[in-house]
Protein backbone atom coordinates (compact mmCIF):
# COMPACT_ATOMS: atom_id res chain seq x y z
CA UNK A 1 0.00 0.00 0.00
CA UNK A 2 2.78 2.51 1.00
CA UNK A 3 4.22 1.96 -2.76
CA UNK A 4 1.04 2.57 -4.47
CA UNK A 5 0.57 6.01 -2.33
CA UNK A 6 4.11 6.56 -3.01
CA UNK A 7 3.38 6.48 -6.86
CA UNK A 8 0.65 8.87 -6.42
CA UNK A 9 2.24 11.48 -4.47
CA UNK A 10 5.15 11.65 -7.28
CA UNK A 11 2.83 11.43 -10.29
CA UNK A 12 0.77 14.30 -8.31
CA UNK A 13 3.82 16.09 -8.29
CA UNK A 14 5.11 15.85 -11.83
CA UNK A 15 1.67 16.72 -13.41
CA UNK A 16 2.44 19.75 -11.22
CA UNK A 17 5.54 20.46 -12.45
CA UNK A 18 4.12 19.53 -16.15
CA UNK A 19 1.37 22.45 -15.53
CA UNK A 20 3.98 25.09 -14.33
CA UNK A 21 6.53 23.97 -17.33
CA UNK A 22 3.80 24.27 -19.78
CA UNK A 23 2.04 27.26 -18.44
CA UNK A 24 5.79 28.59 -18.96
CA UNK A 25 5.84 27.27 -22.10
CA UNK A 26 2.76 29.39 -23.42
CA UNK A 27 3.62 32.56 -21.41
CA UNK A 28 7.13 31.95 -23.64
CA UNK A 29 4.99 31.25 -27.01
CA UNK A 30 2.76 34.96 -26.23
CA UNK A 31 5.94 36.97 -26.34
CA UNK A 32 6.21 37.19 -29.61
CA UNK A 33 10.23 37.00 -29.98
CA UNK A 34 11.43 34.16 -32.53
CA UNK A 35 14.18 32.36 -29.68
CA UNK A 36 11.77 32.88 -27.17
CA UNK A 37 8.61 31.30 -29.05
CA UNK A 38 10.94 28.32 -29.80
CA UNK A 39 12.22 27.86 -26.37
CA UNK A 40 8.03 28.19 -25.41
CA UNK A 41 7.29 25.43 -28.39
CA UNK A 42 10.02 23.31 -26.69
CA UNK A 43 9.02 23.79 -22.98
CA UNK A 44 5.18 23.16 -23.84
CA UNK A 45 6.09 19.80 -25.89
CA UNK A 46 8.60 18.32 -22.66
CA UNK A 47 5.45 18.03 -20.78
CA UNK A 48 3.27 16.76 -23.57
CA UNK A 49 6.07 14.12 -23.65
CA UNK A 50 5.81 13.29 -20.16
CA UNK A 51 2.20 12.84 -19.30
CA UNK A 52 2.44 10.57 -22.43
CA UNK A 53 5.38 8.21 -21.07
CA UNK A 54 3.59 8.97 -17.14
CA UNK A 55 0.12 7.71 -18.37
CA UNK A 56 1.41 4.45 -20.59
CA UNK A 57 3.84 3.25 -17.39
CA UNK A 58 0.83 3.96 -15.05
CA UNK A 59 -1.33 1.74 -17.25
CA UNK A 60 1.97 -0.70 -17.82
CA UNK A 61 2.03 -0.93 -13.81
CA UNK A 62 -2.01 -1.17 -13.41
CA UNK A 63 -2.01 -4.49 -15.86
CA UNK A 64 0.48 -5.94 -14.12
CA UNK A 65 -0.76 -5.85 -10.89
CA UNK A 66 -4.09 -6.76 -11.73
CA UNK A 67 -2.93 -10.07 -13.53
CA UNK A 68 -1.00 -10.27 -10.10
CA UNK A 69 -4.31 -10.24 -8.12
CA UNK A 70 -5.50 -12.72 -10.80
CA UNK A 71 -2.90 -15.03 -10.43
CA UNK A 72 -2.92 -14.77 -6.73
CA UNK A 73 -6.64 -15.51 -6.51
CA UNK A 74 -6.00 -18.62 -8.13
CA UNK A 75 -2.87 -19.72 -5.74
CA UNK A 76 -0.04 -19.30 -8.99
CA UNK A 77 2.12 -16.36 -7.36
CA UNK A 78 5.46 -17.79 -7.81
CA UNK A 79 6.91 -18.27 -4.41
CA UNK A 80 10.13 -16.08 -3.02
CA UNK A 81 12.69 -18.59 -3.14
CA UNK A 82 15.91 -17.18 -4.03
CA UNK A 83 18.57 -17.12 -1.26
CA UNK A 84 19.52 -13.42 -0.56
CA UNK A 85 23.01 -12.02 0.06
CA UNK A 86 23.54 -10.22 3.89
CA UNK A 87 22.09 -7.23 2.58
CA UNK A 88 19.15 -8.52 0.83
CA UNK A 89 20.03 -8.54 -2.76
CA UNK A 90 19.08 -11.81 -4.58
CA UNK A 91 21.72 -14.19 -5.43
CA UNK A 92 22.85 -14.08 -8.82
CA UNK A 93 23.19 -17.86 -9.08
CA UNK A 94 19.99 -18.40 -7.06
CA UNK A 95 18.38 -16.03 -9.74
CA UNK A 96 19.75 -17.85 -12.74
CA UNK A 97 18.67 -21.24 -11.12
CA UNK A 98 14.50 -20.40 -11.00
CA UNK A 99 14.86 -18.38 -13.90
CA UNK A 100 15.76 -21.96 -16.08
CA UNK A 101 12.70 -23.19 -14.67
CA UNK A 102 10.77 -20.58 -15.78
CA UNK A 103 11.80 -20.24 -18.85
CA UNK A 104 11.37 -23.63 -19.57
CA UNK A 105 7.84 -23.61 -18.03
CA UNK A 106 6.88 -20.75 -20.39
CA UNK A 107 8.41 -22.64 -23.42
CA UNK A 108 6.43 -26.02 -22.71
CA UNK A 109 2.77 -23.67 -22.72
CA UNK A 110 3.84 -20.47 -24.63
CA UNK A 111 0.08 -19.26 -24.86
CA UNK A 112 -0.37 -19.39 -20.88
CA UNK A 113 -0.12 -15.66 -19.79
CA UNK A 114 0.45 -17.15 -16.46
CA UNK A 115 4.27 -18.51 -17.50
CA UNK A 116 5.00 -15.42 -18.80
CA UNK A 117 4.24 -13.43 -15.78
CA UNK A 118 6.07 -15.93 -13.44
CA UNK A 119 8.91 -15.43 -16.32
CA UNK A 120 9.07 -11.51 -16.27
CA UNK A 121 9.57 -12.18 -12.43
CA UNK A 122 12.16 -14.08 -13.13
CA UNK A 123 13.46 -11.28 -15.24
CA UNK A 124 13.53 -9.12 -13.23
CA UNK A 125 15.17 -11.02 -10.37
CA UNK A 126 17.62 -11.75 -12.77
CA UNK A 127 18.01 -7.65 -13.38
CA UNK A 128 16.95 -7.84 -16.78
CA UNK A 129 14.26 -5.15 -16.30
CA UNK A 130 14.35 -4.73 -20.27
CA UNK A 131 13.21 -8.45 -21.36
CA UNK A 132 10.77 -8.21 -17.62
CA UNK A 133 8.74 -5.61 -18.90
CA UNK A 134 8.88 -7.77 -22.25
CA UNK A 135 7.72 -10.61 -20.80
CA UNK A 136 4.67 -8.84 -18.71
CA UNK A 137 3.42 -6.84 -21.56
CA UNK A 138 3.32 -10.25 -23.48
CA UNK A 139 1.49 -11.50 -20.25
CA UNK A 140 -0.95 -8.89 -20.51
CA UNK A 141 -1.61 -9.19 -24.22
CA UNK A 142 -2.15 -13.11 -23.43
CA UNK A 143 -4.69 -12.58 -20.64
CA UNK A 144 -6.44 -9.73 -21.85
CA UNK A 145 -7.02 -11.64 -25.81
CA UNK A 146 -4.87 -9.21 -27.47
CA UNK A 147 -2.33 -9.52 -30.60
CA UNK A 148 0.75 -10.43 -28.44
CA UNK A 149 3.89 -8.70 -28.97
CA UNK A 150 6.76 -10.12 -30.71
CA UNK A 151 9.89 -11.56 -29.58
CA UNK A 152 10.67 -11.26 -26.16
Amino acid sequence: MGGKITYFFLATVLVLVFGVVALEGVLLLLTGEPAAMGMGAVAFALPCIGAWFLRHNTRFARDAQRLAHALEAEGGLPADELKRTPGGRIDRDAADAVFARRQAETEDAPGDWRTWFRLAVAYHDARDTPRARKAMQRAIALHDGKAVPTAT
